[in-house]
């Protein structure tokens, strides 16, 4: 089994930044389909961002150009950097895990595996 740990969440203003980081036991990130997805207040989880095969990569359309998603097989760790923040962003995110090498990336049941999240709150 893997566990998954997210990290880097907090707040900050419009435009800002932030970093989050999926720490996964054993060499999940080289061997499997990394996800991040995300779930506001009264709305269900939706996809954000997935990793495979060392560099494949799919993005949700609400966060092209803003966010990446990288993985380092070395730390077994996958990480989200997000630019220029809106106020829409405002979730939990959290860390997903696939066997599946980028079958359905975007649906929220391939993963079977899952973080705990992390709060990410946009400020105006």
């Amino acid at each position: 089994q893997v566990q998954l740990v997210e990290s880097g969440g907090g707040l900050v203003q419009a435009g800002g930044s932030l970093r989050l980081s999926c720490a996964a036991s054993g060499r999940t990130v080289s061997s499997y389909t990394m996800g991040w997805f995300r779930q506001a207040p009264g709305k269900e989880r939706e996809f954000v961002a997935a990793f495979w095969n060392i560099g494949s990569t799919l993005y949700a359309d609400s966060v092209k150009g803003r966010f990446t998603i990288t993985g380092d097989n070395a730390k077994n760790t996958v990480y989200l950097q997000m630019n220029s923040l809106k106020l829409e962003d405002t979730a939990v995110y959290y860390c997903a895990a696939s066997p599946r090498s980028g079958w359905y990336a975007q649906r929220s049941n391939t993963y079977d595996y899952w973080g705990q999240g992390t709060q990410v709150t946009v400020s105006s």
